[in-house]
């Protein structure tokens, strides 16, 4: 049985996983949530323990976690692309940068659209007239304290070749916190990270396959990339 992909195409989790599936060339179908119906009257909002977005189906059987998605395809769909280091001691790395990248950057991407919303918990529900400028600057604060220590940690180390599970979280989460928060000139490497992760063809895909979407991005997206 093919997998299902369940998701949106201009969702940051999402692009996670399809980055793995894209990379290894994995066959699969993409089913993209329905425009207008909430998510938790949606198949992923049932099947979710928290009603989000991607789940992934393999032969009947729900993997949810954006993280957990690649790890199962790294194991049970294997390609070209290890996604996780054969080396324990770098997977242990591997998994600890997916958390930096996961909760600290694209945590606080979200953090900061989230404002923008009436209910974080229920975004369905509307929109502000005007974002929590607390939230939003709080946001901000935290996205610059993630690039220092990036960057700080990119000069003493580094990571698996792409595409790792590493790049499938730093790619959106970077794509969409630049939006937000300009990657400052005094991180580089981070920068020079972003750049490189843009230029791999199944962060690309991605990108276009986003574009159609952007008048989703509250803030408004900014006219680049």
């Amino acid at each position: 049985m093919m997998l299902e992909l369940h998701g949106h195409p201009f969702s940051s989790y999402t692009w996670k996983a399809l980055i793995a599936l894209y990379a290894n060339d994995t066959p699969f179908t993409f089913v993209q949530l329905e425009g207008g119906k909430p998510l938790h009257q949606q198949f992923c909002g049932k099947v979710h323990p928290g009603g989000h977005i991607p789940v992934l189906v393999d032969d009947g059987n729900v993997v949810v976690e954006a993280t957990s998605i690649v790890e199962h395809l790294a194991v049970h769909h294997p390609g070209p692309s290890p996604l996780i280091p054969a080396d324990p001691a770098e997977a242990v790395i591997a998994r600890m940068m997916d958390r930096v990248f996961d909760n600290y950057v694209m945590g606080n991407m979200q953090r900061f659209v989230s404002s923008w919303f009436v209910s974080r918990d229920r975004p369905e529900k509307g929109m502000r007239e005007t974002p929590d400028a607390a939230e939003q600057a709080a946001a901000r604060m935290r996205l610059n304290q993630a690039y220092n220590w990036i960057e700080n940690w990119l000069g003493s180390n580094r990571l698996p070749p792409h595409v790792s599970l590493v790049t499938c979280a730093a790619a959106p989460s970077l794509f969409y916190a630049d939006w937000i928060e300009r990657i400052p000139a005094d991180c580089p490497r981070v920068a020079a990270l972003r750049a490189e992760m843009l230029g791999l063809p199944a962060v690309a895909r991605c990108v276009e396959d986003a574009r159609p979407y952007r008048e989703f991005f509250p803030p408004g997206a900014p006219d680049r990339d």
